[in-house]
């Protein structure tokens, strides 16, 4: 066996790591749960026990390249050091890289879960081929990637990509970052149930407030986008303020950096068919860029980012997608960390 990476996806509920060799072949992968509420010792330790029975099973046939790591939250490039997360309570300011480094004695390559998720797609997911990807993922919260001539973005001091801090609306909703308005409280699953909520105070959601008030369904964004789907016309509207919201960011993107390739992601992506028409008129009307250049098919259906991957569009063509590698973009993302350093 060849060369071989380990990349973690470190989040706030589970813990995830696999071993990957240099075609992007998954040798294996481990999964648990992260338990913050033990400490962060405490899962620091079990991710360098996993990362070691992984590096000694496939270290007997190939070479240990490096262990890459994607984590939630700001990141000091320069010290390896998390600044902060909001997913990971009692972790700020802690270094991350250094602790693991110590325990492993291998290289560590500390990133951005978002910039690893598009660093993914970019090697093995919708935007395979491309060299220059924005990505944006729609979760908890909603963040963004950047990958430019086939490298991480990062910025002055690794907060590039910020996409979910971008104003929508200056005067609505506040936001935990200081500003109001921000992408992310009109696109994320938060968002989602929040306006479903004010959707039923506003008295005009019976079908809303009916899965509110069941002991039967959790009211998340997934429960909202099903009653979308089934033609609620509150659920519809939710999805299509969704929908709004990020044809408004992503035209602004267009605008600004003029890439081939938008790639979405993150769980509240799975509710695409409820959002992307909205998201694609708003687009035309807001991008001139965007309406100049999109495919004519604009990668509407679900599933049609495998279309986009497997074959290239035209050049000077804006494609607006899924991504394709769901919840292992950021594992693959972090395991090619280290692969792209040693190839360099």
């Amino acid at each position: 066996m060849s060369s071989f990476s380990i990349g973690v996806d470190l989040g706030g509920t589970n813990l995830r790591i696999a071993a990957v060799d240099l075609d992007g072949n998954l040798l294996e992968k481990v999964t648990t749960g992260t338990q913050v509420s033990k400490g962060r010792e405490f899962v620091v330790g079990e991710m360098t026990d996993a990362i070691k029975t992984l590096a000694t099973k496939f270290g007997r046939s190939g070479e240990l390249v490096g262990v890459g790591i994607g984590v939630p939250g700001i990141i000091d490039k320069r010290t390896g050091m998390l600044r902060e997360s909001p997913n990971l309570p009692g972790w700020d300011d802690y270094p991350v890289r250094d602790e693991i480094e110590k325990r492993l004695s291998t290289p560590v390559i500390l990133e951005n879960d978002a910039n690893v998720a598009a660093f993914g797609e970019g090697w093995l997911g919708a935007a395979r081929g491309y060299s220059e990807v924005c990505m944006i993922t729609l979760g908890t919260g909603v963040g963004g990637g950047l990958v430019l001539a086939g490298r991480i973005w990062q910025g002055m001091n690794g907060m590039a990509g910020e996409v979910g801090h971008v104003t929508i609306e200056p005067d609505g909703h506040p936001c935990g970052c200081g500003n109001r308005g921000c992408a992310e409280q009109y696109a994320s699953a938060t968002a989602i149930v929040r306006m479903a909520k004010e959707e039923i105070a506003a008295g005009n959601a019976p079908e809303l407030e009916k899965m509110a008030a069941g002991p039967n369904v959790e009211f998340t964004s997934r429960a909202v986008f099903n009653l979308a789907l089934q033609g609620d016309a509150a659920a519809q509207r939710v999805y299509d303020r969704v929908g709004r919201a990020l044809g408004i960011l992503i035209g602004d993107l267009i605008n600004i950096m003029n890439l081939r390739m938008y790639v979405i992601g993150g769980g509240v992506s799975n509710g695409w068919q409820a959002f992307a028409p909205r998201m694609f008129q708003e687009l035309r009307g807001r991008s001139m860029v965007y309406a100049a250049t999109a495919p004519p098919d604009e990668c509407i259906p679900v599933g049609a980012a495998s279309k986009v991957a497997s074959k290239q569009p035209p050049p000077y063509r804006t494609v607006v997608t899924r991504a394709l590698l769901g919840s292992d973009a950021g594992l693959y993302g972090a395991a090619r960390l280290p692969l792209a350093a040693a190839a360099k």
